[in-house]
C-alpha cells in the first residue's frame, strides 16, 4: 500500500505538558485513517503534527504530498472574532492558492460553491456563521476543507453534533473524496465511524497502541483495556 505520510519516533506537545511520544506510524494513500483513543490520547495533537502547525520535540515528519495539507478543527476562532456569511468562511479554503486580499477567481468561486454543495449548505450561504447550529456551522467548516483541495484532509471529529442524516452525508462525502484522490485522516469518538475506516490508529496516553486493519485492531478486548470497561460477564 502507497505511503502518504510516515512517522518516526515522533514526540511532541505543548510548553511543559508532553502529549504525543516517540510515535512511529504510518498513514496510507488514498483511502481514510481514523485515529481513536480516550480522551487526551493525543488525537488532535497527531492532526497538528502532521498538519505542520504544531512543532516536533524530536523524531521526524515525512510527506508525500505536493499540495498543502488541509485541517478541519471542531471550531473556528476566527469566526468568532469576524462577522462572516458561510459563503466568507468557506471562501477562506482558497486563501493558500489566492492569499486574503486577492479577489478570487471564477475557478475559486467554482471551488466554493461545489464544496456547499457536497456539504448540503447552499441555501446558507448568506447566512451568518455565528448564527448556525453547531452541525450547520460544523457542516461549513468541512466545506472549508473540502475547497482547499487538498491531497491530505484532516478532521478533527468532524461528525461531532450532527444528527445521523448529516453524519451520513459527511461520511459519503469522506469515500468520495478518497476515490478522487484524497488521502483522509479523521479522529473520532465513534467506534462505528472508525471501524468503517481503511486504516486505523489508536492511541492511549499519546502513544500507539495498535495500527492497521479496524477489523484486527479494535477488538473487544482492546476496547476494554484502553478505555478502562468493566470486565465482560
Amino acid at each position: 500500500m502507497q505511503r502518504q505520510v510516515r512517522l518516526d519516533g515522533v514526540s511532541a506537545g505543548y510548553p511543559n505538558r508532553a502529549v504525543l511520544k516517540q510515535l512511529t506510524l504510518d498513514i496510507p494513500a488514498l483511502t481514510t485513517t481514523a485515529v481513536v483513543g480516550p480522551n487526551g490520547s493525543g488525537k488532535s495533537t497527531l492532526l497538528g503534527v502532521i498538519a505542520g502547525v504544531i512543532q516536533v520535540t524530536a523524531g521526524e515528519v515525512e510527506h508525500r504530498t505536493e499540495k498543502r495539507v488541509a485541517l478541519v478543527t471542531q471550531r473556528s476562532r476566527v469566526a468568532d472574532v469576524l462577522p462572516l456569511t458561510v459563503r466568507d468562511a468557506v471562501a477562506m479554503g482558497r486563501w493558500g492558492n489566492r492569499g486574503p486580499w486577492r479577489r478570487l477567481s471564477r475557478r475559486d468561486r467554482d471551488s466554493v460553491e461545489t464544496s456547499m454543495s457536497r456539504l448540503g449548505i447552499s441555501a446558507l450561504a448568506h447566512r451568518q456563521l455565528g448564527e448556525l447550529s453547531g452541525g450547520q456551522r460544523q457542516r461549513a467548516l468541512v466545506a472549508q476543507g473540502l475547497a482547499q483541495e487538498a491531497d491530505l484532509l484532516l478532521l478533527d471529529e468532524p461528525t461531532t453534533g450532527l444528527d445521523a442524516t448529516a453524519q451520513r452525508l459527511i461520511a459519503d462525502v469522506l469515500a468520495e473524496l478518497t476515490g478522487e484522490g484524497v488521502t483522509v485522516v479523521q479522529a473520532t469518538h465513534d467506534l462505528e465511524v472508525a471501524r468503517s475506516a481503511g486504516h486505523l490508529l489508536l492511541l492511549q496516553d499519546g502513544r500507539l497502541r495498535g495500527e492497521g486493519d479496524p477489523r484486527q485492531v479494535l477488538t473487544g478486548d482492546a476496547i476494554d483495556e484502553i478505555w478502562q470497561l468493566p470486565p465482560r460477564r
